[in-house]
């Protein structure tokens, strides 16, 4: 098992759950922050850190789009190890609806 971000922390990218993987298996794209599948030890402790609750462990129905961009992006991304500040509309974001086909950008973040 693995945890994965979902659709939510797109344009939210709160970063919390970076500060507490004992792992540092986040990777960091432009809007949002992904988890790589092969370096998650499942320990669980960034799902509750998320204040958008984008988080989810991939035992949850309905997750296989997001285990593979997850996975694929981790790939891609640079690591991050170093919580930044979110965007000045996370809040603003935070529940939008559709983020993936409206928001989504494959480009890389500033990584560590």
């Amino acid at each position: 098992m693995t945890y994965v971000v979902t659709d939510n922390c797109i344009r939210c990218k709160y970063m919390d759950c970076v500060e507490v993987c004992p792992v540092d298996c986040f990777y960091e794209g432009e809007n949002m922050l992904v988890i790589h599948p092969d370096e998650c030890i499942d320990c669980g402790v960034c799902e509750p850190e998320c204040p958008a609750e984008a988080i989810k462990p991939d035992t949850e129905p309905a997750l296989d789009t997001w285990l593979k961009l997850n996975a694929d992006y981790a790939d891609k991304w640079p690591n991050i190890t170093v919580k930044r500040e979110a965007p000045a509309d996370a809040k603003a974001m935070d529940g939008v609806e559709g983020k993936l086909e409206k928001f989504f950008s494959p480009e890389p973040g500033q990584g560590d």
